[in-house]
């Protein structure tokens, strides 16, 4: 399959990222800000995909390599001619002192992707927002729970869990809002 990599969009990334890996017998997770673009259709729109796996860098960078993608510092990965990055985020696979027990996989064109589940996109987004009082966060939080069935209950629970019931409560007045 021809790719244009200047048109590529994000999902079809994840998905030619995820399958490439998983040729070469690699699981990675994607996370973060571009789980909310996919989610949300492109609403909130990243410029990167952060993966996590337990593979070697020097493995990872072979397949990336092979999409030709060049390794900038560490985990980070670029290409020329594609407007998205892609980084390796440093295992385990965790939100907050939670580990991550299960991901949702999505299927299209290029493959599927393995990554958070609706409700762990929100809690990843929330964590930043209540570690960092990242505001952009809060809103892809919103965004996500907005577009998603999410589990309100479990991402409060995680939220008391994590010492941040009052920024749950705002998040929670802002999403009825």
């Amino acid at each position: 399959m021809k790719v244009d990599w200047k048109k590529i969009k994000i999902k079809d990334l994840a998905a030619l990222v995820c399958r490439k890996l998983n040729e070469k017998d690699i699981d990675a997770v994607l996370v973060g800000g571009a789980c909310v673009s996919i989610y949300t259709k492109n609403k909130y729109v990243s410029y990167d995909l952060d993966f996590v796996s337990h593979a070697s860098l020097k493995n990872i960078t072979e397949v990336l390599t092979e999409l030709g993608f060049k390794r900038e510092s560490t985990r980070h990965f670029v290409r020329d001619d594609c407007p998205y990055f892609i980084e390796f985020v440093a295992p385990p696979l965790s939100i907050g002192s939670e580990r991550v027990e299960k991901e949702e996989k999505i299927k299209t064109r290029f493959g599927s992707i393995t990554l958070l589940t609706p409700t762990d996109s929100v809690k990843d987004r929330l964590a930043a927002y209540y570690h960092w009082n990242d505001p952009q966060a809060l809103e892809q939080a919103i965004m996500v729970a907005k577009a998603q069935k999410v589990k309100l209950s479990e991402i409060r629970k995680w939220s008391e869990k994590e010492g941040h019931k009052e920024k749950f409560d705002i998040f929670l007045k802002m999403l009825k809002a």
